[in-house]
C-alpha cells in the first residue's frame, strides 16, 4: 500500500478516489457497520445522515463556486451527487441511499483502492496516512488525536431533522412551490396562519428536550435545533427556517404567516426532509409538536430527529492549509475532523488532503490552493483562523479576500437593481476571479488534470 485513508465519509471517499486516479494504492479503512456511530444506519461510503442536500447551485454563490472547483478535479462525490439528484429548486439534493451506493460501488471497483473493514486505534506510523473519520470518530482513535496531536478535544453538537413518509402528508393543505419559483415547484410547503404559529411556538417551547451530556459544549450555529432558534425570540422561526418569504399560496395568492418546507428525500419521491428542523426534542415530543403542523396532522415518521456530539481538531494550531498535520509528516486531517462542516465542504476536504497526499508520495513541495479560489479560502481559515474563536466553518463568500479597489461601481450597481444587483455582481466577481486563480493553479500542479 502507499498510503491509508481511515473512514469512507465524504471526504474520506474523496480523498481515496483522488489517489488512487493519480496512480496510488490505497488501503481505505471503515468500522462501519461493524462498529457504527449514533448517527449511521448502514455500511455504505459516504453516508449522509443529517440532511440530503448540497446546498444552492447559484454559480456566483460560496457553493456554487466550490462545486465548480471540485467539478474541474473530477470529484467522484460530485458526479455521484449529479447521478442521483432528486428535485430541490435551485440546490443539489440527492437520493442518500443511490448516492452512498454509487460511490460505495465506485470505491470497491475501482482496482487500486482495496477495502479494510474494521475499527483502526491509531494509524501506522509507517504509512502516510489521512485520518477522515469524521465528527462521530471513534473513541480510542480520537484519544490517540488527543494524546498525539491536538493536547486537547473540541466538540460541538450537531442534531438531525425528521423525514416523513410522503403518502402520509396531506396534499389538500400544502402546496408545491421554490421560493420565488427558482428552480421549479419542487417543495412541498406547509402553510401557517398567525393563530396556528402561535400555537406551534407554545408546543415546541414548552416540549420535553433530550438532556445532553456536556453542557458547556456549544452547538453549531448554522445548524441550530430548531427549539434552540425558538428560544431566542418569537418572530426567530419566521426569520430562518420557517420564513414565508416568495411562497405564493395558490389559494390565497399571498404569503402565508410562517411555512414550513419539505424537500425530497428519495428519487422515488416517497420521503421528504424537513428543511431545516433538525432537533433535539424527545421522539415522542416530536410527533406531537410536528402534528401541529397543516397538512403534517397524520404525518408518518420514516426517521425522528436526533442529536449527537461532534468531533473536531483546533485546526489553527494543528493543522497548514494543505491540511497536513504540522507535527507529523505524512499525516493529514481531512472532512469534518478538520474543523469544516457541511457536506460539500468535507468532500472538499477530502479531495485537498488527496492532493496533498499524492504531492508527499511523489516528493515534491506542498502547494495549497490559491486564497482567491473557494477552497483555498476555506482552508486558509482553518490554518489561520483565531485560535480563541476558532468554530467549524461552512464556505462563505466572506471568506475570499476583498476584491480589488474599483472592481465594482457600487453606485452605478445599486441604482440599476439595488443591493440585489450589487450582491449578484459581486458574487460574480469573486468567481471569474477564483476561476481564473484557479487554471493557473492546475498548470502549478502539473498532474493529470
Amino acid at each position: 500500500m502507499d498510503i491509508a485513508v481511515i473512514g469512507a465519509g465524504l471526504a474520506g471517499a474523496e480523498a481515496s478516489w483522488q489517489l488512487a486516479e493519480r496512480g496510488h494504492t490505497v488501503l481505505l479503512h471503515e468500522m462501519r457497520p461493524d462498529h457504527q456511530t449514533p448517527a449511521h444506519e448502514t455500511g455504505l461510503a459516504a453516508e449522509m445522515v443529517c440532511s440530503n442536500s448540497f446546498k444552492s447551485d447559484d454559480p456566483n454563490s460560496a457553493t456554487g463556486i466550490l462545486k465548480h472547483e471540485l467539478t474541474r478535479f473530477r470529484s467522484l462525490v460530485l458526479r455521484c451527487a449529479e447521478a442521483t439528484r432528486v428535485p430541490a429548486g435551485n440546490s443539489l439534493a440527492v437520493d442518500r441511499s443511490a448516492f452512498s451506493t454509487a460511490i460505495t460501488e465506485a470505491l470497491r471497483a475501482h482496482p487500486r483502492i482495496h477495502w479494510q473493514p474494521g475499527l483502526v486505534e491509531r494509524p501506522d506510523p509507517a504509512l502516510p496516512t489521512i485520518i477522515a473519520t469524521g465528527p462521530l470518530t471513534a473513541e480510542p482513535l480520537a484519544e490517540w488525536l488527543a494524546a498525539e496531536v491536538t493536547g486537547h478535544r473540541l466538540f460541538f453538537y450537531d442534531a438531525i431533522a425528521p423525514i416523513i413518509e410522503a403518502d402520509s402528508i396531506d396534499r389538500t393543505v400544502v402546496f408545491a412551490a421554490s421560493r420565488y419559483d427558482k428552480g421549479g415547484p419542487d417543495f412541498l410547503n406547509c402553510p401557517l396562519n398567525e393563530a396556528q404559529y402561535s400555537r406551534f411556538l407554545d408546543a415546541l417551547l414548552t416540549a420535553p428536550r433530550v438532556e445532553l451530556r456536556d453542557m458547556e459544549t456549544p452547538f453549531f450555529e448554522a445548524c441550530l435545533p430548531i427549539e434552540v432558534m425558538a428560544d431566542r425570540g418569537r418572530e426567530t422561526l419566521r426569520h430562518g427556517p420557517m420564513k414565508p418569504v416568495g411562497l405564493d399560496d395558490p389559494r390565497t395568492g399571498r404569503w402565508p404567516y410562517a411555512a414550513v418546507q419539505l424537500r425530497q428525500d428519495t428519487l422515488a419521491g416517497d420521503h421528504y426532509n424537513m428543511v431545516g428542523f433538525q432537533t433535539r426534542l424527545k421522539w415522542g415530543a416530536q410527533q406531537e409538536v410536528f402534528r401541529l403542523i397543516p397538512g403534517l396532522e397524520q404525518a408518518a415518521f420514516a426517521r425522528l430527529g436526533s442529536i449527537h456530539r461532534n468531533t473536531y481538531v483546533q485546526a489553527p494550531a494543528v493543522l497548514d492549509a494543505t491540511l497536513a498535520v504540522k507535527q507529523h509528516p505524512g499525516l493529514w486531517i481531512a472532512g469534518q475532523l478538520s474543523g469544516v462542516e457541511g457536506y460539500l465542504e468535507s468532500a472538499a476536504a477530502g479531495l485537498a488532503a488527496g492532493i496533498a497526499g499524492d504531492r508527499f508520495l511523489r516528493k515534491v513541495s506542498p502547494l495549497p490552493f490559491p486564497k482567491d479560489t473557494m477552497l483555498g479560502s476555506l482552508f486558509d481559515y482553518l490554518a489561520h483562523a483565531s485560535l480563541r474563536d476558532f468554530c467549524p466553518t461552512n464556505a462563505m463568500l466572506g471568506l475570499l479576500p476583498p476584491l480589488p479597489d474599483g472592481t465594482l461601481n457600487h453606485r452605478a450597481l445599486k441604482r440599476a437593481g439595488g443591493t440585489k444587483a450589487l450582491k449578484a455582481a459581486k458574487g460574480e466577481a469573486y468567481r471569474l476571479r477564483a476561476e481564473a486563480a484557479m487554471t493557473h493553479h492546475l498548470l502549478a500542479l502539473g498532474d493529470m488534470f
